[in-house]
């Protein structure tokens, strides 16, 4: 089987300044990488000064005061530039990146890399385990953010809103779904496509609901990210 859950893969989180992508920036990132097995090879972790004030309801969300950033975060364009280089190294090697919600990430990212003239990658293949539950179990009452999906999937998930502990939860929840969902097994780049379908249909469907009392809503369906 050549599954991407039997091979090495990595995931990414970020977190931020607010909850607009294109606007957001970074505060901290993590990024880890595991073995076909889910042991772990490699584990970057980056504290940024976003060169901005971060909001106070930021700061309650993943727990970083401007002050802190400001003190002991790296420069943010250094911090884009190394995120950017890691992650660049393992599409090169079609190893792919695990992010839930990755539209939020990867956008946030590229919009960082053009804030600070930093070049980041084309992020394929992408595996979203948001995108990906929501394909398969399309149906399921409640909510789907990170939280109540690791309650649901029986997987761990400590100091959530962090992004050290988000990676970990994300690799576990996209790993229970490849077990569960027989359809989930395919190489990654082929599923990475897949999900380009799976996420303008789900857009598609949101839209079509808001629209009953918005008939002005829109719902981005673009992934893994929105084009600058």
């Amino acid at each position: 089987m050549n599954s991407w859950h039997k091979f090495p893969r990595a995931a990414f989180d970020l977190e931020t300044t607010g909850r607009d992508p294109l606007t957001a920036r970074i505060v901290t990132a993590s990024i880890i990488l595991v073995d076909g097995h889910g042991e772990l090879l490699e584990h970057h972790e980056w504290l940024a000064d976003p060169g901005v004030d971060i909001p106070p309801e930021a700061t309650a969300v993943h727990g970083i005061a401007s002050q802190t950033a400001q003190a002991y975060g790296s420069p943010a364009s250094r911090v884009v530039s190394q995120i950017a280089g890691v992650l660049l190294g393992f599409f090169r090697d079609r190893i792919p990146v695990l992010a839930f919600n990755a539209r939020y990430d990867f956008t946030v990212l590229a919009r960082e890399g053009v804030r600070h003239g930093v070049g980041t990658p084309n992020p394929f293949p992408v595996l979203d385990p948001y995108v990906m539950d929501k394909h398969a179990d399309r149906f399921r009452p409640g909510k789907r953010t990170l939280t109540a999906m690791c309650a649901h999937y029986g997987v761990p998930l400590e100091n959530a809103h962090t992004s050290a502990a988000d990676v970990l939860a994300t690799l576990g929840v996209a790993a229970v779904l490849a077990e569960r969902f027989p359809h989930l097994r395919k190489p990654a780049s082929e599923l990475h496509e897949f999900q380009m379908t799976w996420a303008l249909r789900q857009a598609e469907s949101f839209q079509e609901y808001l629209r009953r009392s918005n008939p002005e809503a829109v719902v981005e369906g673009r992934w893994p990210a929105i084009a600058s």
